[in-house]
């Protein structure tokens, strides 16, 4: 009875852990440093910011030179680390226009679409409680080889994000999710070698797809 109770509570203790967002407090303290000499406070900006499928799109200064990107998206986070760190990587920037990737390490979680929901409207109040206009757009869950089996729970959430989206003129909502499909299967030579993240064919959906959202 000891020995199941000791393995109950390490696996409590184990999955509190990786769900503490201080575990990023150095990338974000790198990320604040960064930006501290290339962002330029008297110009208009636009914060990307999410999960590794945002850290890894590096070439976003070149696809939209016309704008200050601020890049703050960090490997591995959750709707609720991207919640904790909310006004360091959005809010200082005072941008006009957030894109926003979460949910992706959620689903893989095991958190319910409900629970990830909750949590991105948090973001969205932290953000409108600095400025009530700016414009938020919801990038929605990608599907991924690895992750394929679970794209009932992706579609689901895509989905919250659409509803939620219908709600709020200034809330939109960015579909990744159908054109990196061909009909009902996964274009599969998007992703790297490990069936998660994208090459470049991947990032050339995502940038016909954002691009209209930062042409608005």
């Amino acid at each position: 009875m000891r020995c199941i109770l000791w393995i109950f509570f390490l696996l409590v203790g184990m999955k509190i852990q990786s769900q503490d967002p201080s575990r990023f407090k150095t990338e974000v303290e790198f990320i604040k440093k960064k930006y501290d000499t290339l962002w330029d406070s008297t110009k208009e900006t636009i914060v990307f910011t999410g999960s590794s499928s945002i850290r890894t799109w590096d070439n976003l200064d070149d696809l939209f030179p016309d704008h200050q990107i601020v890049n703050t998206g960090f490997g591995a986070s959750q709707a609720t680390d991207l919640l904790a760190y909310s006004n360091e990587l959005i809010n200082t920037f005072n941008p006009y226009k957030v894109f926003i990737y979460e949910g992706d390490n959620d689903l893989s979680a095991n958190k319910r679409p409900k629970e990830i929901l909750a949590s991105i409207q948090d973001i969205i109040r932290t953000i409108r409680e600095q400025n009530s206009n700016t414009q938020i757009i919801l990038i929605s869950a990608k599907p991924s080889i690895v992750r394929w089996s679970l794209k009932r729970k992706y579609k689901r959430l895509n989905r919250k994000f659409i509803r939620l989206s219908n709600k709020d003129n200034l809330l939109q909502f960015a579909d990744v999710w159908t054109p990196m499909l061909e009909g009902r299967k996964l274009k599969e030579n998007i992703f790297q070698d490990d069936g998660l993240h994208m090459n470049s064919n991947g990032y050339e959906i995502w940038y016909a797809v954002i691009k209209p959202f930062i042409d608005q």
